[in-house]
């Protein structure tokens, strides 16, 4: 399984279209990221205690539920 960064990642523009691709801006500026972890406790618990950018815990539940379906071979890689 790759790591959540990874597939959070591919959310980047450099026009911030919704709340994912913002997480995503942030999450890329941030040093402190577990950009290696596929563990949903370890990038949750981080995300709660540093990542003042992100606007609600849901969008990050969103995204982590989008990632484990795709990394399961359940959704094609281009659904977003």
């Amino acid at each position: 399984m790759r790591p959540f960064y990874l597939y959070l990642m591919k959310f980047r523009q450099p026009k911030e279209i919704d709340a994912i691709t913002k997480f995503a801006n942030y999450a890329y500026q941030d040093h402190g990221f577990p950009k290696q972890s596929t563990d949903y406790n370890e990038v949750s618990s981080y995300l709660e205690l540093n990542a003042d950018y992100l606007e609600s815990m849901s969008v990050f539940d969103h995204a982590w539920e989008q990632y484990v379906q795709i990394e399961e071979g359940l959704l094609s890689g281009n659904q977003e």
